[in-house]
C-alpha cells in the first residue's frame, strides 16, 4: 500500500472523518426540511459523495439507507456515461439532476435520485447525490406499490436524467410534468425543496473541507481510502476456507401468478475474493417482484456489510466481491419488467440468500435471517374533514435473527436499511386514521439456541372518508429462515376488516386497490427472526424469563425448548425438563 507523501495518518483520519460529516449533515438537511413523513421521520433516504471520473461511492452519510450504497453509485455513473455520449444534458454550475429509471442504476420509481455535480476551477471535482422515498408517484394505485402490476408503466412515472434545478432555479416545465403526473402534488414542494437543499448544504460543506486540505489532498486520501477498504474487505475474507456456500432464499410470489421464485445462490470463495452466482433462481416474473441489476449488486454489498460492519463504506470494499451478473433470471430486470417490490422486498430476500450461504462459513459472524420485508403499506383517498386527498405509506420493523452471541432483535428495522416506523402520533395528525394497536407481536422469534426477535403486530382503522389499500410485502408463505437447526421466525400475516368481516389476501401478503370505509380497519402481523442453534440447548433460565414476560406460553415453553416449568410458571422444573430434553 503507497501513501501519498503529504498525507500522514492523522490527516487520512480527519480527512475520512470530514467526508463522512458532509454525508451526515446532508442526511440531517433532508430529513429536516423534508415534508413527508416517510422521509422527516422515517429517514427512507441516503446522501452521499460520488467519483467525478466513474460514479464510484467516495462516502455515504451513517443514517442513509444501506441499500443506496450501490444503488446511487451506478446511477451517478450511468448519468456521467449518459453526459459523455449526448444523451443528457453537460451539466454547468447551480444544475441538479433528477432521475428515477430503475433501469439507469435504480430501484423502484419511488425512490428519486438527485444528483449534482461540486465544481472546482472550472472542473467537476465530484458529485454529490441524494435518494429519498416520494409516498407517491402516479401509477396504477397511491403509494406506487402496484401488488398486480405487469408493467413499469403501471407503476408511476419514470424519468431519465434531466435538470431540474437549471443554474439554481427549479425548472418550470419540468416540475409541472412530475406535479401532472402524481398525486397530492402540492406537498412534493417541500420534498424537492430539501432534497436540493441537502445537495446545497453538502456542496458548501465539502468546499470548506477542500479549502483546508487542498484539492490534491483530498482526491490523494479519497484514493488511499478506497484501497485501504478494498485490503480490509480482502484481509476479512482470506481466513474463510476455500470452497463454495449455497444458500437459497424464496418470494412468495410476484403478485401476479401465485407460485414461489426461488433465490438460488452459491457463493466461491478463492484467494481473498467472492463470487457471487445466482444461477438457476427464478426467471423473470409476470409481476412487480423483479430486481434491476444495480438492487441486485447493493444488496449483495449490504449483506456483506452486515457482516463486516468494520469495512469502511467506500467502493474499494465491493473490488473483492465479484458478482456475475444473474442473466436470464428475475433478479436482472430488462424494461418493460415491474419493480416496484425490489428495493424493499427482494432486496432483502437477496441478502436472506448470502446469510443462508455464509453461515457456513463464518457461523461466528453471521445471523439467522431477519425479517426481511419492509412492510409496504400504502393508504390513500380522500379526507372529507380537510377536504384533500392523501396518500399515507407505512414501514413497520420485525425481528432480527438470532447469532452466536445472542438472541436476535426486536422490533428492528428492515435489512436494507435503518428507516424507522413513523411514529403513529405523527401519522395520525397527518392522515385520518387511528391506531388501535401497535404492540409487540408476542413468538413470532424462531426458536432458536438463541432465539429471534419478534416482530410487531398493529391495527389501524379508516376514520372517515373512503380509501383503497395496496400491500407489497413478503414472507407471508414462509417465515425468515433459522440456521444451524433453529426454527423459522413467524410469518407475515395481513387481515383486512371490511363491514366486521375478515379479508386475507389471496397472495397473503401482496395485493392492491382493497376498497375501505369509515370504521374499516387493517391488521398487520410483521415477521419475526430466525432462530440461531438448536432450540434444545437454550439456557433454560432465558426460557422462564420469556415466558415471565408473555413472550411464550409455558406450552410453548416445552414443546419448543423442552423447558418445563412448575405448576405456577415461576421456577423450572429441572428433572422434568432434563427428560423433555433427552427424549
Amino acid at each position: 500500500m503507497t501513501t501519498h507523501p503529504s498525507l500522514d495518518a492523522i490527516t487520512l483520519s480527519v480527512i475520512q472523518a470530514s467526508l463522512q460529516q458532509v454525508c451526515d449533515e446532508m442526511d440531517l438537511t433532508f430529513s429536516r426540511a423534508a415534508f413527508s413523513p416517510v422521509i422527516a421521520e422515517a429517514n427512507d433516504r441516503s446522501d452521499g459523495i460520488y467519483s467525478a471520473e466513474d460514479g464510484a461511492l467516495i462516502a455515504q452519510g451513517s443514517g442513509g439507507l444501506p441499500v443506496f450504497v450501490g444503488v446511487m453509485q451506478y446511477s451517478t455513473r450511468t448519468l456521467i456515461e449518459r453526459i459523455a455520449e449526448g444523451l443528457t444534458a453537460a451539466p454547468e454550475p447551480g444544475d441538479i439532476y433528477i432521475v428515477n429509471d430503475p433501469y439507469l442504476g435504480g430501484t423502484h420509481l419511488m425512490d428519486v435520485r438527485f444528483a449534482m455535480p461540486v465544481w472546482r476551477d472550472g472542473k467537476i471535482f465530484c458529485w454529490l447525490s441524494n435518494t429519498g422515498h416520494w409516498p407517491d408517484i402516479g401509477g396504477a394505485v397511491p403509494g406506487g406499490f402496484s401488488a398486480s402490476a405487469t408493467a413499469v408503466e403501471q407503476e408511476g412515472l419514470r424519468l431519465p436524467p434531466v435538470k431540474l434545478f437549471k443554474k439554481g432555479v427549479l425548472d418550470p416545465e419540468i416540475y409541472a410534468i412530475i406535479c401532472s403526473n402524481i398525486r397530492v402534488a402540492d406537498q412534493r414542494i417541500g420534498d424537492i425543496r430539501a432534497q436540493g437543499a441537502a445537495l446545497e448544504v453538502g456542496a458548501e460543506r465539502l468546499a470548506q473541507v477542500l479549502d483546508r486540505y487542498g484539492d490534491d489532498t483530498v482526491r490523494s486520501a479519497i484514493d488511499e481510502l478506497r484501497e485501504r477498504a478494498s485490503t480490509q474487505m480482502r484481509t476479512l475474507i482470506a481466513p474463510i476456507p476455500d470452497g463454495t456456500y449455497r444458500g437459497n432464499a424464496y418470494v412468495d410470489s410476484d403478485g401476479v401468478v401465485d407460485a414461489p421464485l426461488t433465490i438460488a445462490l452459491a457463493v466461491e470463495k478463492k484467494g481473498n475474493t467472492l463470487t457471487f452466482d445466482f444461477e438457476g433462481s427464478s426467471p423473470p416474473c409476470a409481476g412487480p417482484m423483479n430486481s434491476v441489476l444495480a438492487t441486485t449488486l447493493s444488496s449483495i454489498y449490504l449483506a456483506m456489510r452486515h457482516i463486516f460492519p468494520e469495512v469502511p463504506l467506500s467502493a474499494g470494499a465491493f473490488e473483492p466481491l465479484i458478482v456475475k451478473r444473474p442473466e436470464g433470471t428475475f433478479l436482472d430486470a430488462r424494461y418493460p419488467r415491474p419493480v416496484s417490490g425490489c428495493a424493499a422486498e427482494v432486496s432483502q430476500r437477496i441478502a436472506e440468500a448470502v446469510f443462508a450461504a455464509m453461515v457456513n462459513a463464518l457461523p461466528e459472524k453471521v445471523t439467522a435471517a431477519p425479517a426481511g420485508s419492509s412492510g409496504n403499506f400504502a393508504l390513500g383517498g380522500h379526507d372529507p374533514a380537510r377536504g384533500r386527498d392523501f396518500v399515507m405509506y407505512q414501514i413497520s420493523g420485525g425481528g432480527y435473527g438470532g447469532n452466536a452471541d445472542h438472541d436476535g432483535l426486536t422490533n428492528g428495522c428492515s435489512t436494507i436499511g435503518i428507516s424507522k416506523s413513523p411514529p403513529v402520533e405523527v401519522m395520525e395528525q397527518a392522515f385520518p386514521v387511528l391506531y388501535r394497536r401497535y404492540a409487540l407481536r408476542e413468538g413470532s422469534g424462531g426458536a432458536g439456541r438463541h432465539r429471534g426477535g419478534f416482530g410487531l403486530s398493529y391495527e389501524v382503522e379508516l376514520l372517515r372518508g373512503e380509501a383503497r389499500a395496496s400491500f407489497v410485502m413478503d414472507h407471508g408463505r414462509t417465515g425468515p429462515q433459522g440456521v444451524l437447526g433453529g426454527g423459522d421466525g413467524g410469518v407475515n400475516e395481513v387481515t383486512v376488516w371490511r363491514d366486521g368481516s375478515a379479508h386475507v389476501p389471496p397472495h397473503l401478503s401482496k395485493e392492491q386497490d382493497i376498497p375501505l370505509k369509515a370504521g374499516d380497519r387493517v391488521c398487520v402481523g410483521t415477521p419475526g427472526g430466525g432462530g440461531y442453534g438448536d432450540p434444545l440447548e437454550r439456557l433454560a433460565g432465558d426460557v422462564l424469563r420469556d415466558v415471565a414476560l408473555g413472550y411464550y406460553t409455558p406450552d410453548e415453553a416445552r414443546l419448543l425448548f423442552g423447558v418445563v416449568l412448575s405448576a405456577d410458571s415461576s421456577a423450572v422444573d429441572e428433572a422434568a425438563t432434563r427428560a423433555a430434553r433427552r427424549g
